[in-house]
């Protein structure tokens, strides 16, 4: 039996107006190739699916349109889709009455009753091509402060929210009481896990993650994942990587969604039950170049200019080139940067998904007292407030229109 592990799609994202339709289209039908080709029997999608609480129309049709397609190639293939904390948790299951006749199992919030979670709901087992239970996988949603029992913060407890020892106690009890009942359904049969949270150990990405808190805490110790646990299928990071020797494991976004994750390797993960469930990186390939001039820090600029002209040609039409972060050390004002720019990337097919200027450190020394204006001068005055702002002297065409408009006075 064979399980797909994938996170953190983020249909309906936006960088500085550009849509990502496009992508996440390509994307999707990568997906669709993947599941056919390595005969895949269950997708696990791990939260953050829509980029927004409120996903537009086409972001929605776009979702369900693929996993229509999905188990219309492979009707027998399970889907288990449980929300992030970008996601509208009860829209995303208002469907779930039609999309659990496709074998589409989606959870958006935390189901409880007397006993705990309701593993009715969030337990499903999960069948090999000759319908034999294999797996069996308890889905959890992104998890708030509501979620977790016994957890009091804030005015409400007498105390400062965010003492994060309490959170990871509560969710630490939740999880042992929960997967206990769980391991003694699942029986034998290897039992999975799916989250939607930040591990300690985990490497975060600027840009893109939100720092989520549930009561105050932003990570939790990976062992708060019982040991009965042979895997954990976790969103939120978007780099793809293992913690507690692999068995805790974030496949990460399918493509950049920041200019923090270029150096990514973006993609999905796959497990193969039949290989005592060892998770292996499948790569996807881009479907837009998204680049970063320079590199890494900053530059002045002549080279960023330079950068630009020697850029090989990309596509016809702008709306389907590359993305472009841009990140300058200002040199000269900073209207002249916008402007020069502007007039550069105009004839390119690029988009520009976000600029930096960043002005040279100055010392700070201490403030001086008030000056008196009978020992200045307006052109000294300009020339101080023109420095404060670009962060360089004025030049004499600077001084030259400052004359003139004092003149005009």
């Amino acid at each position: 039996m064979r399980i797909l592990h994938t996170a953190d799609w983020h249909i309906g994202q936006t960088l500085n107006g550009w849509s990502r339709e496009a992508e996440h289209r390509a994307f999707l039908v990568q997906l669709g190739e993947i599941l056919l080709r390595e005969q895949v029997d269950a997708l696990l999608v791990a939260g953050d699916v829509f980029d927004g609480l409120n996903p537009s129309g086409e972001a929605q049709r776009l979702l369900y349109a693929a996993l229509a397609g999905y188990v219309r190639a492979n009707p027998r293939l399970q889907i288990v889709l449980t929300s992030g904390n970008h996601d509208p948790a009860q829209r995303l299951e208002a469907p779930e009455a039609v999309l659990r006749e496709l074998g589409v199992h989606v959870l958006g919030t935390l189901s409880r009753g007397a006993e705990g979670v309701k593993l009715g709901r969030h337990l499903i087992p999960l069948h090999d091509r000759a319908g034999q239970v294999r797996a069996q996988v308890l889905a959890l949603p992104f998890l708030r402060q509501a979620d977790l029992p016994g957890l009091r913060l804030g005015a409400e407890a007498g105390t400062e929210a965010g003492s994060g020892g309490a959170v990871t106690a509560a969710l630490r009890a939740l999880l042992a009481e929960t997967v206990a009942r769980a391991q003694a359904l699942a029986g034998a049969v290897p039992l999975i896990a799916m989250a939607h949270l930040t591990c300690a150990g985990g490497l975060e990405s600027a840009g893109a993650e939100r720092r989520i808190l549930i009561g105050g805490d932003h990570a939790v110790p990976p062992d708060v994942f019982p040991p009965a646990l042979a895997y954990v299928a976790l969103g939120h990071l978007h780099r793809p990587q293992s913690l507690d020797g692999g068995r805790v494991r974030y496949s990460g976004s399918p493509f950049p969604l920041s200019a923090s994750e270029i150096g990514y390797d973006h993609g999905v993960t796959l497990l193969d039950l039949d290989a005592g469930v060892a998770p292996r990186h499948i790569p996807l390939p881009r479907p837009v170049p998204v680049l970063r001039l320079p590199a890494r820090g900053t530059a002045p600029l002549p080279e960023i200019l330079a950068a630009l002209a020697a850029l090989p040609p990309g596509a016809p039409a702008r709306a389907e080139g590359p993305f472009l972060y841009l990140a300058l050390a200002a040199d000269r004002p900073v209207t002249e940067i916008t402007a020069a720019l502007e007039a550069a990337l105009e004839p390119l097919p690029l988009r520009l998904a976000g600029l930096t200027i960043t002005r040279p450190e100055t010392a700070t020394p201490t403030a001086p007292p008030p000056q008196d204006l009978s020992r200045t001068t307006p052109e000294a005055l300009f020339a101080a407030a023109f420095r404060d702002l670009h962060g360089c002297d004025p030049e004499t065409r600077h001084l030259g229109a400052f004359r003139d408009a004092l003149s005009e006075v």
